[in-house]
């Protein structure tokens, strides 16, 4: 393992060991995107390897099957699983009635997908991510490489009658060339600064043609786990909040030799 992880990583770490926690024998998983959510696969693959937990993950992007596959977590298609347990992901922002904003890792439509397709969904972050109102973080929008800048034209004029402080809107590029979702898609990132209305704004991009999905999650969390570097983390639903403590020195055994 690494000498010594970063406050950063080490946060991520922690909430990712407590939202394994939430696993059970027998369950089925949606396997989240993202940097956060790396660390909940390796700490899932530590507990099948530690106490022989039989789960069936469903990943939300190429990458996290990989790295399910290449750890020995168990992986199957939302098809072949069918409705799941769980899921639990990653976040670009979180407010206090638990709207999300997710996408940064370009897996949004993947992720809402199977979040909405599990009984329960639990968001993994570290405290920076906790914002009074979205939208300090670019929203992603998904949309089809056919007549994108039509799209892109549609949302900016809904923009000027929404609630938000700015409104610029750029397509987000790997290198030169556009990046491409695992679906093959486009994604617009919406600089808003501020949003004022979520919901609102969620119904009106998702009836704009050629927009596949957004990157706002409403009324689809139920919990939040927040990591520090310290150790300590926060549980967090709409009931109340739980505090808590995760041993940093855990983070040895995901990196154990499994011949060991």
């Amino acid at each position: 393992m690494p000498a010594e992880l970063s406050p950063i990583d080490m946060a991520k770490f922690v909430a990712a060991r407590r939202a394994v926690d939430f696993v059970e024998d027998g369950m089925k998983l949606g396997l989240g995107t993202g940097s956060t959510a790396a660390w909940m696969v390796r700490c899932l693959a530590e507990r099948i390897r530690a106490e022989g937990l039989r789960v069936t993950g469903v990943p939300t992007s190429t990458r996290t099957a990989e790295l399910a596959r290449d750890l020995g977590v168990p992986v199957a298609s939302l098809e072949q699983a069918g409705w799941l347990d769980l899921t639990i992901d990653g976040a670009d922002e979180f407010d206090a009635e638990l709207n999300l904003i997710k996408g940064g890792g370009a897996a949004l439509l993947q992720e809402k997908i199977v979040a909405s397709a599990s009984d329960r969904m639990v968001v993994i972050a570290d405290a920076a991510k906790e914002v009074a109102r979205l939208g300090a973080f670019p929203l992603p929008v998904e949309v089809i490489p056919f007549g994108w800048q039509t799209t892109q034209a549609l949302i900016e004029e809904m923009l000027a009658g929404m609630d938000v402080d700015a409104r610029a809107v750029t397509l987000r590029k790997s290198g030169d060339a556009p990046l491409l979702t695992d679906e093959k898609n486009h994604i617009l990132d919406l600089h808003l600064k501020r949003i004022g209305n979520p919901r609102q704004l969620a119904m009106m991009l998702n009836q704009i043609p050629g927009v596949v999905e957004n990157g706002l999650f409403i009324d689809i969390c139920d919990a939040v786990v927040v990591g520090h570097a310290d150790g300590r983390v926060t549980v967090r639903d709409l009931e109340g909040v739980q505090e808590g403590r995760v041993d940093p020195g855990l983070v040895r055994n995901i990196f154990a030799d499994p011949g060991n």
